[in-house]
C-alpha cells in the first residue's frame, strides 16, 4: 500500500506549529531554571531534548496510523498500562515521598501518565459504541466509571494525587461531551464527595500538610507553606515586563522550589512578566482552540471524543498547574502541559496531540 500524499497536503500545522511553539519555550524555561553558570547547566535540558525527539516519533506514529485502528486496540493500550501500573510497587524506585517510577538505565517512565492515553482510547471507544437515545444515566457509566476507577485507586496509592485527579477530571469531559445527564453529575458529584475521606485517608502527611496549608499559607512558611509563597512572590517579581532571561533573582537564588516542574511557570512568569505569561496563554488558548475546532469538524464520533480527550488533557492540567503557581489551588504536582520537565508527561501530551493530528488530517481521506 503506498503513502497517501493527502495526509500531507491536508495536514494540520496550525496544531503542530503550536506544539512546537510551546515544547520549545518548555526547553527555554527548564534551561533558565537548571542554569548554574557558562559552564554546566545540569542534566536536564539533554534529557528533555531527548524526551523531544522521542515524544516527535510518538506523536509521528499516533498521527500515521488511522485513528480508528486505534479504536479496535483500545483494550489492548488500557491493560498494558494497567500492568505497568501494578508493576510500579514492585519494581518501582522511591523518592520524594512516593512511588511512582519505572527506572531505565538514566531514564524513568511515569506510568500513571500512560494510563491518560490508555483511559482515553477506552471511554471513547465506549461512548462511540453505546450512544442512548435519552442521554447517559448513572447505570449507563457503570462501566466507564470502572475503567477510571481501576487505575485512580492504583495511583493514588503511590500515592499521587494530581495524576488521580486529571484521570477523573477527562472521564467527567468526555462523560459531558457524549451526553451526560445533568441530573447524573449532580449525582456523580455528591458520590465524588462521599469518598473524599478515603482519598484523604491514603496521602501522606506532607501531602495533607500542603492541602491545609493552602487555605493558610502564611502558618508554616517555612514548612507546608514554602513552596506556595515562594511561588507567589517569583510570579509576582515580574511584575509587567519581567527581569529578563537567566535574570530572575528568586530563580537564581533557589529560593523556588521544584522550579524546573512543577514551578515552571513562576520562572517563565519573573522572566517574562505579565505581558510574556499573558502571550504564554494565548498560545495555550489557540491550541485548546484548534482542538475544540477538530473535534467539530470530525466525521465521526470517535474522532470527536479523541480530539474533546485531548483538549480536556491540556486544558485541566494549565488550570491546575498555574492555579498551583499562583496561590489559588493547592499544591498537588501536576505538570504543565509541554512545558515542565519531564519525559512521561511530554510523550503521553505529544501522542494525544499526534492523534488530534490524526483526527484533523484524515477527516478528508473519508
Amino acid at each position: 500500500m503506498g503513502f497517501d500524499r493527502r495526509l500531507i497536503q491536508h495536514f494540520d500545522w496550525m496544531l503542530f506549529f503550536l506544539t512546537a511553539g510551546l515544547v520549545s519555550i518548555g526547553v527555554l524555561g527548564i534551561y533558565s531554571a537548571t542554569y548554574e553558570g557558562a559552564e554546566y547547566s545540569g542534566p536536564w535540558v539533554t534529557r528533555q531534548v531527548v524526551w523531544v525527539l522521542v515524544g516527535l516519533v510518538g506523536m509521528a506514529l499516533a498521527f500515521a496510523i488511522d485513528y480508528r485502528h486505534f479504536e479496535q486496540w483500545a483494550y489492548v493500550f488500557y491493560v498494558v498500562a494497567l500492568c505497568l501500573l501494578i508493576l510500579v510497587p514492585l519494581v518501582g524506585s522511591f523518592g520524594g515521598g512516593a512511588r511512582r517510577w519505572i527506572h531505565l538505565g538514566p531514564f524513568s517512565l511515569q506510568p500513571a501518565e500512560f494510563m491518560k492515553i490508555g483511559l482515553l482510547l477506552v471511554i471513547a471507544r465506549f461512548f462511540n459504541r453505546y450512544v442512548p437515545a435519552e442521554g447517559y444515566g448513572i447505570r449507563d457509566i457503570l462501566i466507564p466509571a470502572v475503567f477510571v476507577a481501576l487505575p485512580a485507586v492504583l495511583i493514588l496509592l503511590q500515592p499521587n494525587l494530581g495524576t488521580t485527579v486529571t484521570l477523573g477530571l477527562l472521564f467527567l469531559t468526555l462523560a459531558f461531551v457524549a451526553g451526560l445527564r445533568l441530573r447524573s453529575i449532580a449525582v456523580l458529584s455528591l458520590l465524588g464527595s462521599a469518598i473524599l475521606p478515603f482519598v484523604w485517608a491514603r496521602l501522606q502527611p506532607y501531602q495533607r500538610q500542603r492541602m491545609t496549608s493552602f487555605l493558610h499559607p502564611d502558618v508554616d512558611p517555612l514548612g507546608a507553606g514554602y513552596h506556595m509563597i515562594q511561588a507567589k512572590v517569583t510570579v509576582g517579581s515580574g511584575m509587567l515586563w519581567g527581569k529578563g532571561f537567566l535574570l530572575g533573582t528568586q530563580n537564581r537564588l533557589d529560593f523556588l522550589p521544584e522550579k524546573h516542574t512543577d514551578f515552571i511557570f513562576a520562572v517563565l512568569a519573573e522572566e517574562w512578566g505579565f505581558v510574556g505569561t499573558i502571550g504564554l496563554l494565548l498560545l495555550y488558548g489557540a491550541l485548546l482552540a484548534r482542538l475544540i475546532v477538530i473535534a467539530l469538524r470530525a466525521r465521526e464520533r470517535f474522532g470527536l471524543l479523541i480530539a474533546v480527550g485531548a483538549a480536556g488533557m491540556v486544558f485541566w492540567q494549565i488550570i491546575i498547574n498555574i492555579g498551583m503557581n499562583v496561590g489559588v489551588l493547592p499544591v498537588v504536582g501536576v505538570p504543565l502541559p509541554l512545558l515542565s520537565y519531564g519525559g512521561s508527561s511530554l510523550l503521553t501530551m505529544m501522542v494525544a496531540l499526534g492523534l488530534a493530528l490524526n483526527v484533523s488530517t484524515r477527516r478528508f481521506l473519508f
